[in-house]
């Protein structure tokens, strides 16, 4: 009868015979691509896969502790461990103690630490960046002769300043001897005495870019006298080039529009700025004839002429401000004669006797104004409005007044 044996114990065994593999159990390297990776309070726990498998890792915390990048799923790496097996569910797990990337992520850690090294040195530094000309005429390109960048460095700066001059150095951009080539055509240029040069190749990956990452790459660009602007790959791509040139540009195309002036955007802004002084001409001239026509009032104001012109008006309105006075003055004068007038004629004794009053007077001239200046039979003179009366006086009567 054949035994049976339970779960537990083919996990065992499995586990065991695992155990005894020399090649297994031993310091195992194992190349793949990171996947699920989970960082566990336990530790981290990760697939390791390539095109045909993928295999189950676990990195205790007392030795991730230690790595010295964080791992991320993508990473190319290589690790380092032994084959067991988790008896509990039967999985076969890869127990890394080392973990180290490979391929693109080895060319990485060494662009880091070129990247510090030129840093610690100065190289990245604002204090020794040029400024890219204006209105550059003759411009260098390293690159490679065929392909799109020069044919999009060409159409931008055709497009922008067809009298441009383009100088290329054909150059190798990846590969063997890359980095060589592209010194030399820097060096070339540099001596042309040109505007500025552009730098540059179309986007890859770390691999194929790798020529901008060498450090004599990055010391020929930083020692040139002439302005380099870095162009390499697509807008994320960043290369050791693009810190050390004197300007970096997202794309080629975008580092021809930086390098070559734009004559159209050019000659539209000469004829702005020259409506702009006109507008400003105008203003002034007319601030100046404004300014001018008050002098000359304020100096036609105090000419001879205008000097007698003004007194005599001034005189003008003295005189007929003292004729109105005057007329005033006159005409109450004579409101005021005739009120006296009338007040006279009505004392005047001529306007009593046209009322029927009569001056008697004596002989001798006396004006009779009682009965006691004259006595009977004296002779009186009565004067009338209209001639006079001599009399002899009859009688003499005097008349009773009541007190």
């Amino acid at each position: 009868m054949s035994t049976v044996y339970s779960v537990f114990q083919i996990n065992n065994y499995i586990k065991n015979m695992i155990r005894q593999d020399f090649l297994l159990s031993g310091n195992i390297q194992v190349q793949g691509e990171v996947s699920n990776c989970k960082d566990h309070s336990t530790g981290l726990y990760f697939t390791l896969k390539d095109e045909k498998a993928a295999i189950s890792c676990v990195m205790f915390r007392s030795v991730s502790a230690g790595l010295a990048f964080s791992l991320r799923p993508g990473d190319q790496v290589v690790v380092t461990g032994n084959i067991d097996v988790y008896a509990k569910n039967g999985t076969c797990q890869l127990y890394a103690k080392k973990i180290e990337k490979s391929g693109a992520g080895v060319l990485y850690e060494r662009f880091l630490r070129l990247k510090e090294k030129l840093e610690d040195m100065g190289m990245f530094s604002e204090v020794y960046k040029q400024s890219i000309p204006s209105f550059a005429q003759n411009i260098g390109v390293v690159t490679a002769p065929t392909g799109a960048v020069i044919r999009d460095i060409l159409n931008v700066a055709k497009r922008r300043h067809p009298g441009v001059s383009i100088y290329l150095y054909p150059s190798l951009v990846q590969g063997e001897n890359a980095a060589e080539n592209i010194v030399h055509g820097i060096e070339v240029l540099d001596k042309m005495g040109l505007d500025v040069i552009i730098v540059g190749r179309g986007g890859g990956s770390i691999e194929d870019l790798w020529a901008f990452n060498e450090e004599i790459v990055a010391r020929a660009i930083f020692y040139a006298n002439t302005p380099i602007i870095s162009a390499v790959g697509h807008e994320t791509d960043w290369t050791i080039a693009d810190f050390t040139a004197d300007l970096r540009a997202p794309t080629p195309s975008a580092a021809a529009e930086l390098a070559v002036p734009d004559v159209t955007g050019i000659l539209k802004n000469l004829d702005e700025r020259e409506n702009y002084f006109e507008i400003l001409m105008n203003n002034a001239v007319n601030s100046y004839k404004k300014t001018l026509k008050q002098y000359s009032a304020a100096v036609s104001a105090h000419s001879p002429e205008m000097l007698i012109r003004r007194s005599r008006e001034i005189v003008s309105a003295h005189q007929l401000e003292l004729k109105s006075l005057f007329d005033h003055y006159l005409n109450q004068s004579r409101y005021a004669l005739n009120i006296r007038t009338e007040k006279l004629e009505g004392l005047s004794p001529l306007e009593k006797l046209k009322q029927g009053f009569s001056f008697v007077s004596a002989a001798d001239g006396r004006p009779v104004k009682s009965i006691k200046d004259i006595n009977t039979g004296e002779t009186v003179s009565i004067d009338l409005a209209d001639g006079e009366i001599n009399a002899v006086v009859s009688a003499v009567k005097e008349r009773y007044i009541a007190n």
